[in-house]
């Protein structure tokens, strides 16, 4: 048996979208597998009703707040939820990270995910179908789609993907250029010796527009843990900024270094010398993390709010 599958679902309304999902998730508590639903608050509603009593054997989660960051869905949904279940054998997962109202920022994020479960699970027994609104999507979407996912699903039929390709290619694909930072941007260098005023700095500027005690805690804890990166592996010095995006207050942290694993933050990297915890801390805490990383250094910006 092949221990992990990933599949695409394509749909273009409610009954597809039913007809796809209902006997994924039945036939799976026939086989005694445990299954999370992880989809947008709509489709758990949907799944609710059409699966009667039998919901109350599924786990579900509103991918909107569980998944807002893209990177959080691989070690805060998808891992976390297979590690918890570890001794039942396969898992089923339904997850759809990626609806019309994403924005063109968390795009990248979205298919850089998308991607990366191929190599996350690869020896995890886990199945997973990924529900894609084909009407409502656009079409580079739907095409991103079959690029990350070996197997796609659309109607009645379950077809191995033309259009897949390695993870990490597609990962390298949209590891694209952060959006220009606003002109006014707070701009700081710092260094070791200068890791707790960057902490100061951070706790005063989101405080001040406005964030909740718990949101300044986080993002506290994100841009030390990223400072602290910069400190240890980019170099010893980096540059902060930080401004206001909407109801947001983002940082971005730049140093000299490469992240040329595209896994790390995704994953739990074990006991490992170059450590790993801190970037996946920091994509459990944000509302969305991007990383855009080059030969001759790295930016990872986040939002909190």
């Amino acid at each position: 048996m092949v221990d992990f599958v990933h599949e695409a679902l394509l749909y273009r309304d409610d009954e597809q979208y039913l007809a796809g999902t209902v006997p994924f998730v039945r036939d799976g508590l026939a086989a005694g597998e445990p299954v999370l639903v992880a989809v947008p608050q709509r489709g758990i509603d949907l799944l609710r009703r059409a699966l009667g009593g039998q919901a109350e054997q599924v786990e579900f989660l509103d991918m909107r707040r569980a998944g807002r960051n893209p990177g959080r869905i691989i070690p805060g949904v998808l891992a976390a939820f297979t590690d918890n279940n570890a001794a039942t054998g396969r898992v089923r997962i339904v997850g759809e990270p990626l609806w019309p109202e994403r924005t063109a920022l968390e795009y990248p994020a979205c298919v850089q995910h998308e991607a990366l479960v191929n190599t996350a699970f690869e020896d995890r027994p886990a199945w997973v179908l990924c529900p894609y609104d084909a009407a409502n999507l656009t079409p580079e979407a739907v095409r991103d789609a079959e690029s990350t996912h070996p197997v796609v699903v659309e109607g009645q039929q379950r077809r191995p993907s033309a259009g897949y390709r390695e993870p990490f290619l597609v990962a390298e694909e949209f590891n694209r250029p952060l959006p220009v930072p606003p002109p006014d941007a707070l701009t700081r260098r710092f260094d070791l010796d200068g890791l707790g005023t960057t902490r100061r700095l951070v706790a005063g500027f989101a405080a001040d527009v406005g964030l909740t005690a718990d949101q300044v805690e986080d993002l506290v804890l994100a841009v030390n843990e990223l400072t602290t990166n910069s400190v240890v592996h980019g170099g010893g010095v980096g540059t902060l900024l930080l401004w206001r995006e909407g109801d947001a207050v983002v940082c971005e942290v730049r140093d000299a270094g490469r992240l040329a694993n595209p896994m790390v933050g995704r994953r739990n990297p074990g006991v490992s010398p170059r450590g790993g915890y801190g970037v996946m801390l920091v994509n459990l805490l944000c509302d969305l993390v991007r990383v855009h990383t080059r030969d001759d250094g790295t930016s990872i910006r986040v939002y909190v709010g």
